[in-house]
């Protein structure tokens, strides 16, 4: 090495270890007076001499003192308690090995075990790509979903919300979609789940077949705010490490909504004023910038589905619309839909995928908008249709809207288990199309 090489180094060597105390705790955030550390930067907290030091990092400032926020719960601080700056923001190992397990949001194993050897240390707190630099979405992507590949294509590097409320079927479809999908790689957070669906999701719904190929990242409704937060930066940061390497990457995160009451926690902790609906002004910088992240870039892509909870089926609520306006499409699960045992339960003419005129053959999106036609027709009429008041002759385009109404039923409903190749159901799609018509 060159002395020039050693001088500079010397140079950046500190010497001095500064310490900071505890002097406050009060809710969820830890006052302390020092040590020198910017916002975003780990620290460790040191309760006694017998315990592991708690984990915390910098979320803001008051009168010359830091805000830290912890990883874990609190129960041990005590005033005095030492703080050290590691003077970097929290980092997560990954690699290939990472594939088929199940992390915590901190990237640690969540059945207490070691992580696999080789893994690469990795920011979660990233910029997204620059918008120059992405390329155009042009190839549609095969998810295996008849519904979806028929009706609302989705591009490799497109980002889309599943808008539903609860028990209307958002996990069944995002195992779906990572158990019958053409991408290389799956990465599923799960936000502020309740733990007893974690199993569920992982053994009942996602199963042996599509964990094979899948991370899991879980941070569940119990643990600290600012983990179920880092949980959403962990997956989406994994993704980026598969893209950057050529890897076609599935993202999929449950919810958006939990990880947008996250940070309003947060907000709220550290002393910023509440608007709509209690969500702080941090809620609506930080969406943009988580969901930024994903797309594609020249090497890979990331494909990102998010799922919104919305009250009440409430889709103008402040995260639902300010999530749609971010995305690049939106699918709407219906209740109606479900409760009549129809599954998937999305609503065609309610859902859009932006891009699909862009990425489809001509012949596909004619047949696609040929169904619409029939479904809006139905639904205009189906009152009528249904007391019996309707009389066939009536009109032409409703007499082969009910001819059409059962086939085209059976074709946007899917058994959990089937997969269906987008080859396949472009097929199906334009001969449901012709039919009637050439009858």
């Amino acid at each position: 090495m060159r002395a020039a090489d050693v001088k500079e180094q010397l140079d950046d060597v500190r010497t001095l270890k500064w310490m900071g105390k505890v002097t406050r705790v009060v809710g969820l955030t830890i006052e302390a007076k020092g040590p020198q550390a910017a916002v975003g930067i780990l620290c460790f907290i040191f309760t006694d001499n017998t315990r592991e030091p708690i984990r915390a990092e910098v979320v803001g400032f008051k009168d010359a003192r830091i805000l830290l926020m912890p990883y874990s719960q609190t129960a041990n601080i005590q005033p005095g308690s030492l703080v050290k700056s590691t003077g970097k923001p929290l980092e997560i190992g990954v690699g290939t090995r990472l594939i088929g397990k199940v992390i915590d949001g901190l990237g640690r194993t969540l059945d207490g075990g070691d992580l696999p050897k080789g893994l690469h240390k990795f920011p979660v707190d990233r910029e997204a790509p620059n918008p120059l630099a992405r390329p155009r979405i042009v190839k549609p992507l095969s998810l295996g979903v008849r519904a979806v590949d028929g009706m609302l294509t989705v591009g490799e590097g497109q980002r889309v919300g599943i808008f539903a409320g609860s028990g209307v079927g958002k996990s069944t479809l995002m195992a779906m979609l990572a158990k019958f999908s053409e991408a290389d790689i799956n990465v599923i957070a799960l936000i502020g789940e309740r733990g007893r669906e974690v199993k569920d999701f992982i053994e009942k719904d996602l199963g042996a077949e599509g964990l094979k190929n899948t991370i899991v990242v879980v941070a569940t409704s119990d643990q600290p705010a600012l983990v179920r937060i880092k949980g959403a930066m962990a997956a989406t940061a994994i993704a980026e490490y598969f893209r950057d390497r050529g890897k076609t990457v599935n993202l999929m995160m449950d919810s958006v909504t939990r990880f947008a009451m996250a940070q309003r926690e947060i907000g709220l902790a550290t002393g910023e004023p509440p608007t709509t609906k209690g969500y702080t002004p941090s809620v609506f910088s930080l969406l943009p910038q988580l969901l930024e992240r994903s797309g594609a870039n020249e090497r890979g892509s990331i494909t990102a589905f998010y799922t919104v909870l919305v009250d009440g089926d409430d889709m103008d609520e402040p995260i639902a619309d300010a999530v749609r306006g971010i995305l690049d499409g939106h699918f709407i699960l219906d209740r109606k839909l479900a409760n009549k045992g129809h599954y998937p339960a999305l609503n065609v003419l309610k859902s859009i995928s932006r891009l699909m005129t862009d990425i489809v053959p001509k012949e596909h999106l004619e047949a696609a908008m040929t169904i619409r036609q029939h479904l809006a027709t139905y639904e205009d009429s189906e009152d009528l249709i249904q007391v019996g008041a309707y009389k066939k002759g009536t009109s032409e385009d409703v007499d082969l809207a009910i001819q059409v109404q059962p086939d085209i039923q059976e074709f946007l409903q899917q058994g959990t288990e089937q997969a269906h190749p987008i080859t396949e159901t472009i097929e199906q799609l334009q001969l449901l199309a012709r039919k009637g018509r050439d009858e």
